[in-house]
This record gives C-alpha cells, sequence and structure tokens, in this order.
C-alpha cells in the first residue's frame, strides 16, 4: 500500500500554515486538524488539552512519528457533573442574607448533605459555592502519547460539529444565454473557530450510525453553550470533491458566511414543457377509468454546460438553484428554484421551474385489455391527451412515459422516441391559442 500517497490525501503530511484547518461536510461532520503549542518530548507522556466540543474515539496523530495510546474526555460543564465531582467533599453554601454553611455532599441522585452538626438532608441547603478546581470551564481532553522524537508542537485531528454547509446557485436568463453564479453558504450553529483554513467536501461519505448518535450528542451539548471574497479552489479526492476556501474564515455560532464556488459564467440554455406519463414504472399496468384528469404541463430548464469550458468543467455540489428572468422594466423575478444533485463536470443541469400558467393538459385512459400468454400477462391500452395553449406562439410540448422491464408503444398520433432504456417521448406541437391532442396505444407485459 502507498503510505505516502494516504497520508499525503488525509493532510498528515506536512506543515500546516495555519494553528487549525477544517474540512465541513454536509451532514454535519466537521473534520479538525488543529496543532497546538504543546511540547511533546520523547517517548511517553501525558497532556491535557481544551480542544472544545469532540468526539474522543476519533482522536488521531497527524505525525507519523507520534501515537495516540489512550484519551479521557471530560465534557461535562454543567452544574449536575460539577456537583458529582464534588462528592466527598465540604463546601460552603449561601443561604438567606448573604450568611454561609458548610455541608458535606455525600451523593447525587438524589442529593444527600451532611451538615456540621452531623444530620443529613435530601435538599440543598442552599446555592452551592464551587472551588475553581471542580469547575470544568471548558471540555477537557486528556491523551497519552507516545513520540519517536521530541517536538515543540502537538498536531492532532479529531471530528466535531456544529457546522454544514449547502451550495446556492443563481441563474439569470437573458435571451440566449443565462449568467450562473454559485456560492457555499456554511452556517456554524454552535462551532466557534477565529482565523481558520476551511474546506468543504461535497460527496457521499458514508459514517456509522453509532458516529452520527456521537455527532448528535455533541450538538446538544454544544446547544447548552466576515466573508471571503474570491472563489474557492477545487480538487477531487477520493470519489468527493473539495473545495477549498482561500484565506482565513472566522465562524461564529448563528453567522452563515459564503465563498463562491466558481468565477460567474455564462451558459446557453433551453426551456422544455414535459406532461408527466400515466405509465406506472414497475408491476401491472394499471387501470383508470375513462373520465378525463387534468395533469400539470411542467416547465423544466436545462443549462448547456460543454466539456473544455469554464462552466462546464466545474464538478457542481448538490444545492439550491434560483432562477430569475427580467420584466418589461428589467427587474429581475424569481421564477423558479429547484434542488439538483451532485453535478460531473460536462453534464448540463436540469431544473424544475414548476408549472406553466398558460398550458393544461388533460388525459385519459380510452381503453384497458389485458390477456395471459404461459406465465404472462399481457396488457394494451391506449391513452389520450389533450393540450391546451393560451400563449400567441406555437410551443412544443413533451409528453415522457417511463416504464421498467418489456413494454412498446404499438401505435400514436405523434412519432414516438425511444430516448432511453426506459424512456419514450412525444414531441406534440400545440398551435397560439390552440390545442392538439395525442393519442397512442401501449403494451406491457410482466
Amino acid at each position: 500500500m502507498r503510505w505516502g500517497y494516504w497520508i499525503a490525501a488525509l493532510g498528515l503530511a506536512g506543515p500546516l500554515t495555519a494553528q487549525t484547518s477544517l474540512t465541513i461536510y454536509n451532514d454535519g461532520r466537521v473534520l479538525a486538524r488543529r496543532t497546538v503549542p504543546q511540547a511533546v518530548p520523547a517517548g511517553t507522556s501525558n497532556a491535557r488539552l481544551s480542544l472544545g466540543l469532540l468526539d474522543p474515539g476519533s482522536l488521531f496523530a497527524m505525525d507519523s512519528g507520534v501515537a495516540v495510546l489512550g484519551a479521557s474526555y471530560d465534557a461535562a460543564v454543567d452544574e449536575a457533573n460539577t456537583l458529582r465531582r464534588a462528592i466527598g467533599q465540604t463546601l460552603r453554601f449561601v443561604v438567606s442574607r448573604g450568611d454561609t454553611i458548610t455541608a458535606t455532599i455525600l451523593g447525587v441522585n438524589p442529593e444527600r448533605y451532611r451538615l456540621a452538626d452531623g444530620r443529613v438532608v435530601f435538599q440543598r441547603p442552599g446555592m452551592a459555592l464551587y472551588p475553581a478546581d471542580l469547575v470544568l470551564v471548558a471540555p477537557t481532553l486528556a491523551v497519552a502519547l507516545r513520540s519517536v522524537t521530541a517536538r515543540p508542537t502537538l498536531r492532532l485531528g479529531y471530528f466535531t460539529s456544529g457546522a454544514s454547509w449547502h451550495a446556492n446557485y443563481t441563474v439569470v436568463l437573458g435571451r440566449a444565454s443565462a449568467q450562473v453564479s454559485g456560492q457555499a453558504e456554511i452556517p456554524s450553529e454552535t462551532l466557534r473557530e477565529r482565523d481558520v483554513e476551511v474546506q468543504l467536501l461535497a460527496g457521499s461519505v458514508g459514517r456509522d450510525v453509532t458516529a452520527k448518535a456521537m455527532t448528535d450528542r455533541l450538538q446538544r451539548l454544544a446547544l447548552a453553550e466576515a466573508a471571503p471574497q474570491t472563489t474557492a479552489d477545487e480538487q477531487q479526492v477520493g470519489e468527493a470533491h473539495l473545495y477549498t476556501i482561500p484565506g482565513r474564515v472566522t465562524l461564529e455560532p448563528g453567522i452563515s458566511t459564503s465563498v463562491a464556488l466558481f468565477e460567474p459564467a455564462t451558459a446557453a440554455w433551453e426551456r422544455a414543457y414535459v406532461v408527466p406519463g400515466q405509465v406506472n414504472f414497475y408491476g401491472p399496468l394499471q387501470q383508470y377509468g375513462n373520465e378525463p384528469a387534468r395533469v400539470p404541463v411542467n416547465v423544466w430548464y436545462t443549462l448547456k454546460r460543454t466539456a473544455r469550458s469554464g462552466f462546464g468543467d466545474v464538478p457542481l455540489p448538490a444545492g439550491t438553484w434560483r432562477l430569475y428572468q427580467g420584466d418589461d422594466a428589467g427587474r429581475l423575478q424569481l421564477i423558479g428554484e429547484a434542488g439538483a444533485g451532485h453535478t460531473a463536470a460536462g453534464t448540463d443541469v436540469r431544473l424544475a421551474a414548476g408549472s406553466a400558467f398558460d398550458l393544461t393538459a388533460t388525459r385519459v385512459q380510452v381503453s384497458y385489455s389485458t390477456r395471459r400468454d404461459s406465465l404472462r400477462t399481457i396488457a394494451t391500452a391506449d391513452y389520450r391527451v389533450t393540450i391546451a395553449n393560451a400563449k400567441d406562439s406555437t410551443v412544443t410540448v413533451d409528453v415522457l412515459e417511463e416504464r421498467g422491464g418489456e413494454w412498446s408503444v404499438l401505435s400514436s398520433s405523434v412519432p414516438a422516441e425511444r430516448i432511453s432504456s426506459t424512456r419514450t417521448r412525444f414531441r406534440v406541437r400545440v398551435p397560439a391559442r390552440g390545442e392538439a391532442m395525442l393519442t397512442y396505444r401501449v403494451r406491457v407485459i410482466w
């Protein structure tokens, strides 16, 4: 195995240019790589560190000559756990008018106290005054280390939580081309870091359910407690894509940071009107009544992304796309919003923008019959789709049928185009302020 490759890929080799570097995942995981000003002697040693909330099971040393032998992590900063640490000690308690009394803590759950005269009570005698050494101001990590050589600093990696990220895209439609920009939005729920390097990882990275439970716990614990202007640098790591934000970023709870994913680009665009089919994808062909049913005429926009072009060569992480178009006075209006998954370089972006106002469609299953052939069932059905156009211009509407398994179009009033192994398209021209009718017969075998 090429260990050098994996060390480089995980960021374990070479000096860090910042004290802290973060990789933020879409699902809320945050991989932290931190350089701690903690001297590490040769041989075995112990260090006590305050790194904030973290998953202690994910802790690892980033220097090849250093090994983590064990760790103890205490994140209990609340009073209940402070009282638990004080079991067996005698504390002072403030009672009325500022007076204090002493009592020894015998136990918690339930709380039990021995007063100075020897009596035991089950109610806290007043407001406890805790010694500073009992109070945990921040989560504390005690770690046992072994190092081949002495080192001036300690480099550790671990997972924490409290931040995520989401891609947002803006598309302004012109007559023949569209202006496209994309930003990564990084909302910090509980994570607080100043002047750190931030990377965003886009892709489906598996996780263990027990690790997710730990992340959820960290978020619950945390709840008890300006953006760069240049574009992110993209690279592929494994089967995911990594976006490195230039410069340093400060993350504060409740504040969202944004960064451009790529330089604003121009792309050709197309609009399509689509009537969804009625043939079910799997199972027996369904029989419907012969009453016409209204169906939507969906509007789809396609952004063309040719290879070896600035916009086409950028892998686009999953996110929200917003489509704008100018009115007669030039004011931009939102005309559609859609989510899209990860889009590889050179792949067009298809966005569902809602349904058309001036186009309506009705569908009816005209006939339905079945027969048995050996062990199979053969069904035949006729359909009629009527499309009305209230626009002042002729439009083309695609009627799409999609079915897996063995099926075919036996006849149709408009040519049937097989555009994939499962999809067949009928392209229907509808005149201005008029209507057009499509009829077709299908055979389905199961």
